[in-house]
């Protein structure tokens, strides 16, 4: 099987950081984007950058920046469905997303999604954990999924994309429609998925490092 290509999903309008560029806050002298790159990249076996804007902000990334292909701001999910035409377009099967304001992600993220996938006609997994959280947030296992953290399969890019044009915005509807598993992680000492909405994350995720 080829190694999935990654995509950073920073497409967010960052409403609880009073916007901007959520990706591009410094923690301990790095941007989280800068983190996530360097959390990702040895994991997969090429990366691009989901944004919608002017791609110019992130030249210093390097990265190929592809926008949203649904108008409106639809979720994370427009972010994927970018992610994977551009994997598409490189001949992957597969595709890891990841969120760009997230900094302490598994090192070991793609290697356990691929590890939950096998025996799967789509490769389709989700990260989770335990721990607690809204009803609506926990599979029927009691796990907490992490939507934004998956391994996606290239070839149900066009079934995501109806559904979107047909008005899906959660996640797990479309991947338990199509088999999605999930793939658990340890919570301990801290939930690796973390991320930063607002200024107090952000100083929370200070003392983290």
């Amino acid at each position: 099987m080829k190694q999935p290509v990654g995509v950073i999903l920073a497409g967010g309008l960052a409403s609880r950081m009073g916007g901007g560029d959520k990706a591009l806050l410094s923690l301990g002298g790095q941007t989280l984007l800068s983190r996530v790159i360097d959390r990702l990249a040895p994991q997969v076996a090429a990366l691009a950058l989901n944004a919608n804007g002017d791609p110019a902000r992130f030249a210093e990334t390097g990265l190929p920046v592809v926008a949203d292909s649904i108008d409106g701001f639809p979720g994370p999910l427009a972010g994927v469905l970018a992610g994977l035409d551009w994997a598409a377009e490189q001949g992957a099967d597969t595709l890891v997303s990841v969120a760009a304001d997230t900094p302490f992600f598994p090192c070991d993220l793609v290697p356990r999604l691929l590890l939950a996938s096998e025996g799967q006609d789509h490769l389709l997994v989700l990260a989770a954990t335990k721990g607690e959280a809204e009803t609506r947030s926990k599979s029927r296992s009691g796990l907490i999924r992490h939507p934004t953290f998956g391994l996606w399969p290239v070839a149900l890019r066009d079934d995501l994309r109806a559904a979107l044009e047909g008005g899906l915005k959660k996640v797990v509807l479309w991947t338990e429609k199509h088999g999605g598993r999930e793939a658990l992680f340890p919570s301990t000492p801290f939930d690796p998925f973390f991320n930063v909405n607002t200024p107090e994350d952000l100083a929370q995720a200070e003392a983290l490092l």
